[in-house]
């Protein structure tokens, strides 16, 4: 019998990397064994997310996945990124592992640099949610159960207002023409707390707003879990 492939999901905290983890357990072709967070260490958030580092480790304890960090500094050169990212690489295919879940929908440059970056390092790139129908995928997500935040968004893009806010249909119905239903071009991102990969929901409460590098965050704040 052919064992299966071990594979870590590349973890942003967001609902597009939850789902893409949700589709690959349920295809089942490989047995996923962490997450891959990249984490901004002066700030100690997920990088570009801005959450906090305490639910990245609470998310994963509800995934049952252990998560591994590669820490950047603030700012962060492009090169020490790829550098860092490299070693990360390298430490899990000693690991043994050989695959690396997505969740990107439609970039194709984006898809064509992880796949450039991943070359030679002995683990491949998998893309379960590629080409998907944005508004479609939105929409199932939110129907099977996901429960998320936008902790970030782009304000040349989208209201101000909607950050903290719910991804739910009446987020959906607000979002101004041309803006992607997943957020795919960076208009917003999430911080997921609850669905069907979860085996419990991540309790989290709304913090402060604020703009910081042209964007504007919602920090959200874990609630201690009972034991």
């Amino acid at each position: 019998m052919t064992s299966r492939p071990r594979a870590v999901v590349a973890w942003s905290s967001g609902k597009d990397c939850a789902w893409a983890l949700h589709v690959a357990r349920s295809e089942g072709r490989a047995e996923i064994v962490g997450l891959l967070a990249t984490v901004t260490g002066p700030f100690d958030r997920v990088s570009m997310h801005g959450v906090r580092s305490e639910i990245l480790f609470a998310q994963g304890r509800a995934l049952g996945l252990p998560v591994q960090t590669v820490s950047i500094p603030y700012p962060c050169p492009n090169e020490v990124y790829e550098t860092r990212m490299e070693q990360a690489l390298a430490r899990l295919a000693s690991e043994g592992v050989s695959e690396m879940v997505f969740g990107d929908l439609f970039l194709e440059d984006v898809r064509k640099y992880r796949e450039e970056k991943m070359t030679g390092t002995g683990i491949r790139p998998t893309f379960p949610l590629w080409g998907r129908p944005t508004h479609a995928l939105a929409e199932e997500m939110i129907r099977e159960g996901v429960e998320a935040r936008i902790v970030c968004l782009d304000p040349r893009r989208l209201p101000s207002r909607l950050a903290g806010r719910t991804f739910d249909p009446r987020f959906l119905a607000e979002l101004p023409t041309g803006v992607d239903p997943c957020g795919e071009r960076g208009e917003f991102h999430t911080c997921v707390t609850a669905g069907p990969m979860f085996s419990h929901p991540v309790t989290v409460r709304a913090g402060a707003v604020v703009e910081r590098d042209g964007f504007v965050f919602a920090d959200l704040e874990l609630v201690p879990e009972v034991s």
